[in-house]
């Protein structure tokens, strides 16, 4: 029982050790005595981020049907910001240091840069083109699924389609639902607003299904071996990955590389008509083809990116709890006609996603999470969501263009169904 006891530890810390670093955190916090900006909001990102997932792993049910420590991280933030529990201060601070201060960005650009980069050449390129079919699969299987379940519960055929299941496969808030209340209004007449109102309460249900569905996958998957390739796409190249030697330096050039990449991202985002994150995965991917990238900046971006994901992810959901997610839009949306509804978009999606993957090679359980639930989350914030919740982060590029260039095919949809259902 002793031997146990010690081994116990949280962020790989003794137990009792981690306590001090959390009452020093907690007696900050509450005293108005802590750090603001960066310091201080990385350091209760990072102390509850931790402390909740621990939790949420070792929680019967929650652990093994529900995500986990990624689900407890964000609706335990989101809880603790509802009931009050943080000082409006340090919610604000967390806030403008999730968006404002870029945190988000970095955590994906240090995903996108790492995964893509070190991954198998021949894979990208023979993934090409054929991964839109898992997309469109995904969107074909969410619309016909919701159409019908929400017909069979009340809503008519155009708010099932229009409100609650173009919102939720839209890539997100930002690039989602905003552009969409847009074109609704256009298009319907009414405020933005107004569509807005409409639109959110799908979108961060629509995400909780994520999330959770992701982690039923990843227990799917170990029931049944012979649909996952365990965080591979593709079927035919099982590789080990090469050992490396973790260098503190070249750490430091996985970082130059991907604030790099993200920043051409930006600047061709001013010129294409296209989502940053979308040019940064196009324009890693081909650097990675055409091998022109050297290997000591491989092998950083590489071990920049396990870094990042070992050591900030539920810090990450811990921040997307504070600042992305409202407990008071979902709770607002808990009627049972409206959860069965979200609950078809979401499963349609993972069923198209799933059979039109395998059909073009894909494993079923990766092209059903990343064309799949990542169309269905809530963008970029909902991404590392799923993909926490099915252990799968090293899939974050595929994530991404499902969450950027799947989205934009979403509003180019919504603007010709509106006239076919108005």
């Amino acid at each position: 029982m002793q031997t146990e006891k010690k081994k116990l530890k949280i962020f790989e810390i003794p137990v009792l050790w981690f306590g001090v670093f959390a009452a020093i955190t907690i007696l900050s916090l509450y005293t108005g005595s802590l750090p603001g900006g960066m310091i201080g909001s990385l350091l209760v990102m990072m102390v509850f981020g931790e402390l909740l997932g621990f939790v949420g792993d070792r929680t019967p049910i929650v652990r093994t049907f529900l995500g986990g420590g990624a689900i407890i991280a964000i609706f335990g933030a989101a809880f603790m910001v509802y009931a009050g529990w943080l000082p409006e201060a340090s919610v604000t601070s967390m806030t403008e240091f999730m968006k404002d201060g870029g945190f988000l960005n970095l955590y994906i650009a240090a995903l996108i840069t790492g995964s893509i980069l070190g991954m198998n050449k021949n894979i990208l390129v023979k993934v090409g083109l054929r991964y839109f079919l898992p997309i469109f699969g995904a969107v074909i299987g969410a619309t016909a699924i919701a159409g019908l379940l929400g017909t069979l519960v009340g809503f008519s055929l155009r708010d099932a389609v229009l409100v609650i299941t173009m919102p939720i496969m839209g890539g997100g808030m930002g690039a989602g639902a905003v552009p969409m209340s847009q074109i609704y209004s256009e298009m319907m007449g009414n405020d933005p607003s107004y569509y807005i109102s409409m639109l959110v309460p799908a979108l961060a249900l629509g995400n909780v299904f994520a999330i959770v569905l992701a982690s039923m996958l990843n227990l799917l998957g170990k029931k049944v071996p012979s649909l996952t390739g365990n965080g591979q796409l593709i079927q035919g190249f099982n590789y080990k990955e090469e050992k490396q030697n973790y260098d503190i330096h070249k750490m430091g050039i996985g970082l130059l590389a991907a604030i790099t990449f993200f920043t051409v991202g930006n600047l061709l985002g001013d010129l294409i008509p296209l989502h940053p994150y979308a040019l940064m995965i196009i324009i890693v991917a081909i650097a990675k083809i055409a091998d022109i990238i050297p290997k000591n900046v491989i092998d950083g971006a590489s071990q920049w990116y396990k870094f990042v994901a070992s050591n900030w992810t539920l810090a990450l959901l811990f921040g997307i709890g504070i600042a992305y997610t409202d407990l008071n839009t979902v709770i607002e949306a808990l009627t049972l006609q409206y959860i069965l509804t979200v609950f078809g978009v979401v499963f349609g999606a993972i069923l198209g996603a799933g059979i039109l993957g395998k059909l073009v090679g894909f494993y079923p359980i990766e092209a059903a999470i990343t064309a799949g639930l990542c169309m269905a989350n809530m963008g970029g914030t909902g991404d590392v969501a799923v993909l926490s919740a099915s252990k799968r982060m090293e899939l974050m590029p595929f994530a991404q263009i499902s969450s950027r260039l799947g989205g934009a095919l979403i509003l180019l949809l919504a603007g010709l169904i509106i006239p076919l259902l108005s």
